[in-house]
């Protein structure tokens, strides 16, 4: 029992060493915009190549993961801080086509205020707003059309621009025959 007891503490004592850098990550440098100046907060990497400016971008975001109570979706915030980032280090915005694709719990995450308030969700839905913007930045939302039905979500539920596929899988086939690569985070 005591040697388990030992055990125990030493690794939960790694774990805590492990945490501590964490803990006293700096991230005074992180900054938002030049596109989204609300959120993708993004740093500058000194010593690091240019990204050259005719680079062009076609990457799609898979996000299955909902947000946590109160916060914006981290997956959909991922998506606009690839914006920021390479707008920031010299790529053309033009030059840079997103789309994110929603699927599992996440699904909830791009309901209208009034949807989500008639889901019985407190307040309005935190990820909206960016939604909206990121939309009108020309960002695609592409639901999974099942994860939809198993939620029970109706389009008319769905912040208006908002696209539904057949499938998160789908979506992500059609996408890749348009030249659109799968971000890994």
């Amino acid at each position: 029992m005591m040697e388990m007891m030992m055990k125990y503490l030493t690794g939960l004592l790694a774990c805590l060493a492990l945490a501590a850098p964490a803990a006293a990550q700096n991230l005074s440098s992180f900054k938002t915009g030049p596109v989204f100046a609300e959120f993708g907060p993004h740093a500058p990497v000194d010593g690091v190549e240019a990204v050259p400016a005719e680079t062009e971008f076609a990457i799609a975001f898979d996000v299955a993961k909902p947000a946590e109570d109160g916060a914006r979706n981290r997956g959909f915030e991922s998506a606009a801080r690839f914006i920021n980032m390479h707008v920031a280090a010299g790529v053309p915005e033009e030059n840079i086509r997103i789309a994110v694709v929603v699927h599992g719990k996440a699904a909830m995450d791009l309901m209208t205020n009034d949807a989500w308030a008639a889901k019985g969700r407190e307040g309005t839905n935190p990820s909206a707003a960016m939604i909206r913007a990121m939309l009108d930045q020309g960002v695609r939302f592409i639901l999974c059309g099942q994860s939809g039905a198993a939620w029970g979500l109706k389009a008319d539920e769905l912040i208006p621009g908002v696209e539904t596929a057949l499938s998160a899988m789908t979506a992500h086939a059609l996408l890749q025959q348009n030249g659109y690569t799968v971000n890994p985070f």
